[in-house]
């Protein structure tokens, strides 16, 4: 879907790259693995809605023993206009149902997120309606380039150099 709540999945699909195909349906969801230096990354689209990414997320965690704090999420973010990508660990929902969900079936906060923002609909415009729907062309050009930056840290996150990704992508996403 081209959807603005998909901005997760654009970016999963990115990195996922030269090998899209490589995906396989399991554990609720379709899950992909990446090699990268020194590691194994694991992919996880969740096939449930998003208000109940939380079961498909516990349960690829569980089966490859995989701890909290080495868990990324990638979800869009209304608190940012698109354009912006922002890293960080633990914290609150954020009133981010399937935040929410993940964060309830996990039992912890302590995973990391990469939040990309895809703009606020403003006052008296349902949300719903708003992140359900495609972004206008600039918007999503914008978040093409959130996406792009945020990709361009992805080796700092997983060799766990947080500050670098940070510092970079932040800098870059002013």
């Amino acid at each position: 879907m081209a959807t603005r709540h998909n901005a997760g999945f654009w970016l999963i699909d990115q990195f996922a790259l030269p090998n899209p195909f490589r995906y396989e349906a399991k554990f609720s969801g379709t899950i992909c693995r990446v090699e990268h230096p020194g590691c194994s990354v694991w992919l996880l689209k969740p096939g449930t809605f998003m208000n109940r990414s939380g079961q498909a997320v516990r349960v690829l965690a569980h089966y490859y023993k995989i701890p909290v704090e080495q868990i990324l999420v990638v979800h869009d973010d209304l608190d940012f206009p698109p354009g912006t990508a922002r890293l960080k660990q633990g914290g609150g929902d954020g009133k981010h149902n399937g935040l929410k969900d993940i964060i309830a079936q996990l039992g912890s906060n302590r995973f990391l997120r990469l939040r990309i923002g895809i703009g606020h609909p403003g006052r008296g415009v349902s949300i719903s309606d708003y992140v359900l729907s495609e972004p206008n062309s600039a918007d999503q050009l914008a978040i093409a380039q959130s996406i792009t930056a945020a990709l361009a840290v992805m080796p700092f996150i997983i060799r766990g150099e947080l500050d670098k990704a940070m510092q970079q992508l932040h800098t870059t996403n002013e």
